[in-house]
């Protein structure tokens, strides 16, 4: 082992914490991954919500014709949301 000024015996991080050289080790691999999944779900409840709305306005007959194309927006970006999570899952 390599000894500091002090003649202190020097450990690696691997050595010292495993857990925390493991964690750290994966946020090097895959930087941000927590924050893009946050988006993911974030983005896809509010693709739900927007869904259930138009579903709604679909349901009560109104403007059938011009909330159908809003409707189907809304359920791309749930399908979208919901692959992109399952991507980084696997990754």
């Amino acid at each position: 082992m390599a000894k500091s000024l002090n003649n202190k015996p020097r450990t690696s991080l691997s050595q010292s914490n495993p857990e925390k050289y493991a964690r750290l080790k994966a946020e090097a691999q895959a930087p941000y991954k927590g924050l893009r999944q946050f988006f993911y779900i974030a983005f896809g409840a509010s693709g739900f919500i927007g869904a259930l709305v138009f579903l709604a306005r679909l349901a009560a007959g109104r403007n059938g014709l011009e909330d159908l194309p809003n409707f189907a927006l809304q359920l791309g970006v749930i399908a979208l949301m919901v692959w992109f999570f399952r991507l980084e899952q696997q990754s």
